[in-house]
């Protein structure tokens, strides 16, 4: 596969099985943060974290690049590009409710930080709910070859990388460290 095709050296784009559009379009903008996110991913991944942590941030990757895919193309159902399912929401609620579960409970809003890792997870959370709002905007523009599991899917993600990150610092036996108001500091 070539790199520079230089095909896109006037602001276009091509979408996949669909027309070419302005590297700015909505679509794209979608596209570029769900890649983003990813990349957020890979760089908290190269922080050492622990085994199972690491393991499911790589099949979110892989899925990542699912949902990029979906996204590309203006008519993923027809393509066999859709891949986003319930079974996959599912599979994130899972591990939601195991990493809420192995948690001190939450009784405060805290500062995003801690060891790298959670830092990482953070800065990849606040990606990942930026992509979300991206998808329903695009989703608004053009409901008609639209699948609600993407969204969903990218809402508990967010979800799951809020406590992906405290639970690094857990392990790492850093505590999360809570938000003070201004008059109590």
């Amino acid at each position: 596969m070539k790199i520079s095709t230089k095909t896109g050296d006037g602001g276009q784009t091509g979408l996949l099985a669909g027309p070419r559009v302005s590297k700015d379009h909505v679509r794209i903008e979608a596209c570029g943060t769900v890649d983003e996110l990813n990349a957020a991913l890979g760089r908290a991944r190269a922080e050492n974290l622990p085994e199972p942590l690491d393991r499911l941030l790589s099949e979110i990757q892989h899925r990542l690049f699912d949902v990029g895919a979906e996204l590309a193309c203006p008519h993923p159902q027809a393509y066999g590009l859709a891949t986003i399912r319930l079974e996959h929401i599912g599979t994130l609620e899972t591990h939601i409710d195991h990493y809420e579960a192995q948690l001190p409970p939450l009784r405060h809003f805290i500062l995003p930080g801690g060891v790298a890792a959670a830092a990482q997870l953070h800065i990849a959370r606040t990606i990942c709910r930026r992509a979300e709002r991206r998808i329903v905007t695009l989703r608004d523009l053009e409901p008609e070859h639209f699948s609600e599991h993407v969204i969903q899917y990218l809402n508990r993600l967010g979800d799951l990388l809020f406590l992906l990150a405290r639970a690094a610092n857990h392990m790492a036996g850093v505590p999360d460290v809570p938000w003070k108001k201004e008059s109590l500091r």
